[in-house]
């Protein structure tokens, strides 16, 4: 089943972002790599492709995984999680519909 992470980035954390992206990356190539990855991204701070300085305000994830516990387990694993960047995390199945 798919499992929706949706993450909440703590206020002034861009510069601890930046520094942890390549790591955090790595962990959805491999959902990727294994055909478990629907869609990954994070929401910009302000109406922007590239918000610069303004940063993110959060992440999406959604991935499949064995059940709600295991989507929970590796998203608390995430290096954003580790490195402070993020001030909460959701995470709750997800039905996808369409296209």
């Amino acid at each position: 089943m798919f499992y929706a992470v949706i993450a909440e980035d703590k206020p002034n954390s861009l510069q601890k972002r930046l520094e942890v992206r390549p790591e955090h990356l790595e962990r959805i190539k491999q959902l990727n790599n294994e055909g478990r990855l629907l869609l990954a991204g994070p929401h910009p701070s302000i109406d922007a492709e590239d918000p610069g300085e303004a940063g993110f305000s959060g992440s999406l994830i959604v991935a499949e995984f064995d059940s709600l516990e295991h989507a929970k387990q590796w998203a608390d694993a995430d290096p954003f999680v580790k490195a402070g960047v993020y001030d909460k995390i959701t995470v709750k199945p997800f039905r996808k519909v369409l296209p």
